[in-house]
């Protein structure tokens, strides 16, 4: 990074906010989690809805895609509100038409791709979910986690976007990957 780069990186960190996101991010994913699969006595909905989906002849590879309708529903309606609430503080309504038609085009595909392989990432979860031991279902999340941020660095890696980092960043960063792929084998114990 340029000296510049780096002092305007400097004037965004916030040690607080970031760790207040970090806590937040990992509660809310087991939060969707519980959503998901639900804690037997507790917050049963998602068991519920995959035991109704299989009562009625759904093939138990798909048991679990009803669930993500009611899910990913609240994620959308949180997420749709606070984009809506930036774009009135920020006024920027307007930023969505002062674009030529083939960027606004490209944007929309991109955000296309982006949706629909976020998806697949629990619609291949809910798969192979079903063929998880009982009790064993948990350890799946936690699998599906790993390799989001083993997946996402290792493009990172390609995309050279780590590109400038120190030898010893870059270790910890194979080191971290490694862990998690360990772990991944762990659970299998």
């Amino acid at each position: 990074m340029s000296t510049e780069d780096r002092q305007k990186a400097i004037k965004e960190f916030a040690m607080k906010k970031g760790v207040l996101i970090a806590v937040l991010s990992g509660i809310m994913s087991a939060c969707f989690n519980y959503g998901i699969n639900g804690i037997p006595g507790f917050m049963d909905a998602g068991n519920v809805i995959q035991k109704v989906a299989a009562a009625n002849g759904t093939n138990p590879l798909f048991v679990a895609n009803p669930v993500y309708i009611f899910v990913m529903f609240g994620g959308f309606l949180t997420n749709f509100v606070y984009c809506m609430y930036l774009n009135v503080k920020n006024k920027t309504f307007r930023d969505y038409l002062s674009v030529s038609s083939n960027v606004l085009i490209s944007n929309l595909l991109f955000c296309l791709l982006g949706g629909t392989l976020w998806y697949l990432q629990f619609f291949f979860f809910g798969m192979g979910q079903s063929k998880l031991p009982v009790g064993m279902i948990a350890f799946g999340w936690s699998i599906l986690m790993a390799m989001n941020i083993l997946f996402s660095n290792i493009w990172g890696i390609i995309l050279k976007e780590w590109k400038g980092a120190g030898k010893k960043t870059i270790t910890v960063l194979i080191i971290g990957l490694a862990v998690l792929i360990l772990s991944t084998f762990v659970i299998k114990l």
